[in-house]
């Protein structure tokens, strides 16, 4: 493993001790599409998300596209009732963040079951997004192989067992 690798792996361990209901990572994406994506939200809700198209009504990605910086998912207005049905599915809080460089965007959603992110939490939350987003910023500064192992990581967190 290199210190890429490692570090981007300690970096994933961090966030689930903070976000312990799940997360969703999109990290540098062009147009619609993140170069890596991790998520560990429940499968449930991932697949809800997904077989109702969610993405187009949610109102963290569209903050987060409008957007830098964190907002917690309750400042947010939800017309379609997506926060809504995250909380059914025992994500009750929850923080987005958006970190942008030139032209490459990472969003991401951090869910909480039982309270809201506190600021110290927030800080801590937008400091690892902001490393692997640097981190990752030129896959071409990169090796193959810890491209490749990214993208396995990316599998593994997102579908675990695959």
């Amino acid at each position: 493993m290199t210190s890429a690798q490692f570090e981007i792996s300690e970096t994933l361990e961090q966030l689930s001790q903070l976000a312990p209901t799940g997360y969703a990572l999109g990290i540098h994406i062009e147009y619609t599409t993140p170069k890596f994506m991790f998520q560990t939200y429940p499968k449930a809700w991932l697949d809800y998300y997904s077989s109702n198209g969610l993405v187009m009504s949610d109102p963290m990605v569209a903050w987060a596209f409008q957007n830098e910086g964190s907002n917690r998912w309750s400042n947010l207005e939800d017309p379609a009732g997506v926060m809504a049905k995250a909380a059914e599915h025992g994500m009750t809080y929850g923080l987005v963040i958006s970190v942008v460089s030139e032209d490459s965007r990472t969003i991401c959603g951090f869910a909480n079951a039982d309270r809201e992110f506190n600021d110290a939490e927030i800080a801590k939350i937008q400091a690892l997004i902001t490393s692997i987003h640097a981190n990752t910023a030129e896959t071409a500064q990169l090796d193959d192989a810890t491209v490749e192992q990214l993208k396995r990581m990316s599998i593994m967190v997102t579908h675990p067992g695959s």
